[in-house]
């Protein structure tokens, strides 16, 4: 990790630029130093230098020294020491919020709709809504999509939600209840919709649906239950029809699906690609 992600990182902990700069520079000075070596070492203004100083005391993150002239001096609290205090602080704030904040929100006028368009927001959301789940997940998905998710939905199940994934890959490499797609094949899938379609369902309340293709992506967060119902649906039943495959046999399913009067009709002119 670089000195500058170092400083992000503690910026998103809370600290502002200057006071990130200031301990990372005591922490790298390894014995105590004054304000003008501490602004020398880190690019803090001498102006600011000792009210910033003063807020990481204030924040215990650093404390003051006489020095051997008498001079003040400081030094950082261990960073091990500043991390789990943070942790401490940061525990604390959440577990209060999950009170509070419910208590002040407003009814929604209409059910959260809104759309993804790019392959970060998307994953991110999609991450939102493993982790937000109680119950159940309903998942479709790629192993490159599986691969930022992976750590989530592990959680998940480690929480007794039961997971149901329709996996587009090759060998278990999925956590949960996992149902390999091989009917149709995944490249077969591919090849028909030209893009890798994903679907996460949590509790049949909340879904992410959308695609990765040609290096893009697009899709919608839904936290209508309606939509959300079917989306979990459209993964359950594509989840029966490999269940079927498997025990029925491939060839089997496709004599019904050309033979079958009440499925030549449900499916009309789309053989060939309907199972995707």
């Amino acid at each position: 990790m670089s000195a500058r992600d170092v400083l992000e990182h503690l910026r998103r902990l809370g600290m502002s630029g200057y006071e990130a700069k200031a301990y990372v520079a005591l922490v790298a000075a390894g014995r105590p130093v004054n304000g003008y070596e501490v602004a020398k070492r880190s690019g803090v203004p001498r102006s600011t230098v000792y009210e910033t100083l003063g807020k990481l005391r204030a924040r215990g993150a650093a404390y003051e020294v006489r020095g051997s002239s008498d001079a003040t001096e400081y030094l950082p609290l261990p960073p091990e020491a500043l991390l789990d205090r943070m942790r401490r602080e940061f525990d604390g704030s959440v577990e209060a919020l999950r009170d509070a904040l419910p208590a002040v929100v407003a009814a929604p006028e209409a059910h959260l709709i809104h759309n993804l368009t790019d392959a970060e927001a998307m994953l991110d959301r999609a991450g939102d809504v493993v982790a937000g789940a109680h119950s159940d997940l309903f998942i479709s998905i790629w192993p490159e999509e599986m691969r930022r998710l992976r750590g989530a939905v592990l959680e998940a199940v480690g929480r007794n939600v039961e997971v149901s994934v329709a996996w587009f890959g090759d060998g278990p490499d999925a956590p949960g209840n996992v149902y390999p797609h091989r009917y149709s094949a995944p490249e077969t899938v591919l090849e028909d919709l030209g893009y890798r379609l994903i679907v996460v369902v949590g509790d049949r309340r909340e879904a992410v649906v959308g695609g990765f293709g040609g290096g893009t992506a697009w899709g919608i967060y839904t936290a209508d239950p309606a939509v959300a119902l079917m989306a979990a649906e459209y993964v359950r039943q594509d989840i029966v029809l490999q269940v079927l495959a498997d025990r029925v046999g491939a060839d089997e399913l496709d004599r019904l699906f050309a033979t079958d009067s009440a499925l030549l009709r449900l499916l009309g002119r789309a053989k060939g690609s309907e199972h995707a």
